[in-house]
């Protein structure tokens, strides 16, 4: 049974909405509905793993092999009433796109080291703090606009055949539709759009050398893309809208959140992260100097956050040790009391061969003891990343010169119960956990927002409450 549109009236409860939520190692396509009960009633229709591949001299996704994904997974929700679907990924990679509109070819990963030094030469045409007031993005090496400096510089004749530059939701709505789109809230993590317009800075564009074409319009979550092209429907067995979530999957876990005016967001998973949800950006060289930046959320607001780090460096010591579940790190963890603590935002676990040795490496040379046993490394891999959060807290409140009392945490880090402890140990603030699904859930709520289903911000939050265990962890 095909559907293109949202029903009305009793076969309102039979609409579903689908979620697409692309992480760095792995993706999941959720389904949901609010039922006759008002909450949301969502399940997984299928999960599917992410991870890099080598192609020539770069480090890539496989985007083939994620839309192959994304289409098998899409066919299992044959006969249902799907009102649309709505992609979220990482932020920062891109795909360019030739005249005819075929792929060039594969989106090189933001942990691959092409962009060396590319900050340092933007920097000679426009200093950082100059692109920091104009975009309000903290000048990290990952970001979009030193990555396609570092492919003019290396691929030059590739970035010369581009007309279109798109970013990974943004080339996937594209092969779901044949309709090119570009959404705000993935956009601003490139470094190439200005805070206050919203819109691409023909600026900083220019002093990165780059060719203004390739940048086109910029659509706000919840636009509608298109429908899907028939080659896709004939391949799901359905038809539907795909309409623009908040692309950018923090921005949509942030949607989720349960905040209120006195609640601080943290989006706990590969990356942490910190912050608050804001009218407006905060472009002084001091947020800059304390790691600060402004990305774009929901109905134009600013998440002014910091990058931490965060369960990145968890992931890889469970690789590492192959033994252990994280249920398992979690708990000896907090079977330890190993006094040493390191700089979770150092370059040096950003993309360490080995994670373990990195650690130890790290107390070694600040002159602390060096952590031997399990429980010892992930005691100080625990409240070293604890000790971060309660700072950027704190730095947050200092920025914005006002105080919060709580903390949301939503994404897989809000089922660790010993992470949320701590965090409410170190911040001394009260905890708020889940939806560990809350970028799936925030995807869903653009898309009802946009066919009306629910009708703002305040009132998905709402929904989260009722919907999902949201539970509160008090400081000690």
């Amino acid at each position: 049974m095909e559907s293109e549109v949202a029903l009305t009236g009793a076969d309102k409860l039979m609409n579903t909405y689908v979620a697409i939520d692309l992480g760095a190692s792995g993706g999941k396509i959720l389904k949901a509905r609010i039922n006759a009960d008002g909450v949301l009633v969502t399940e997984e229709v299928h999960r599917f793993n992410n991870k890099t591949i080598k192609s020539g001299a770069y480090l890539c996704w496989d985007v083939d092999y994620l839309f192959a994904e994304i289409i098998s997974g899409l066919a299992r929700l044959k006969g249902e009433y799907i009102v649309s679907v709505g992609v979220d990924t990482w932020g920062v990679d891109y795909v360019l796109l030739d005249e005819d509109g075929e792929r060039i070819g594969l989106p090189v990963c933001y942990r691959d080291e092409r962009t060396s030094g590319m900050d340092k030469v933007l920097a000679e045409s426009l200093p950082g703090e100059q692109a920091f007031a104009l975009t309000g993005i903290q000048p990290q090496i990952f970001n979009t606009v030193y990555q396609l400096m570092a492919m003019a510089r290396q691929q030059p004749e590739e970035l010369s055949r581009a007309k279109t530059m798109l970013l990974l939701p943004d080339y996937l709505h594209y092969r779901l539709t044949g309709k090119i789109s570009r959404e705000y809230t993935n956009a601003t993590t490139t470094g190439l759009v200005n805070a206050l317009t919203k819109q691409w800075d023909d600026s900083v564009i220019a002093a990165a050398g780059l060719p203004k074409h390739i940048f086109g319009p910029i659509c706000r979550p919840g636009a509608i893309v298109g429908k899907l092209g028939d080659a896709i429907r004939q391949a799901v067995g359905f038809g539907c809208q795909v309409i623009l979530p908040c692309t950018h999957d923090t921005a949509s876990a942030v949607l989720s959140a349960p905040l209120d005016g006195e609640s601080l967001f943290l989006s706990a998973g590969t990356w942490c992260l910190m912050g608050a949800e804001l009218d407006i950006p905060i472009l002084s060289a001091d947020s800059m100097r304390a790691g600060f930046t402004n990305e774009g959320g929901y109905g134009g607001a600013y998440r002014f956050l910091k990058n931490i780090m965060g369960l990145w460096i968890v992931q890889n010591l469970k690789k590492e040790y192959k033994i252990y579940s994280y249920p398992d790190l979690s708990l000896m963890a907090a079977q330890s009391n190993f006094a040493s603590r390191v700089d979770v935002n150092s370059q040096r676990f950003f993309a360490p061969g080995d994670m373990l040795a990195a650690v130890r490496s790290a107390c070694r040379e600040t002159g602390q003891p060096v952590p031997d046993q399990p429980k010892d490394v992930m005691h100080v891999v625990y409240h070293s990343l604890s000790e971060s959060i309660a700072a950027s807290a704190s730095e947050i409140e200092r920025l914005t010169n006002r105080s919060y009392r709580a903390i949301c945490i939503v994404g897989g880090g809000s089922r660790d119960e010993y992470f949320c402890k701590l965090v409410a140990e170190k911040s001394g603030k009260l905890v708020i956990t889940g939806p560990a699904e809350g970028t799936a859930a925030g995807n869903i709520y653009a898309q009802m927002l946009a066919m009306g289903e629910i009708n703002s911000a305040r009132e998905a939050r709402e929904l989260t409450r009722r919907s999902f265990d949201i539970r509160q962890v008090s400081p000690a």
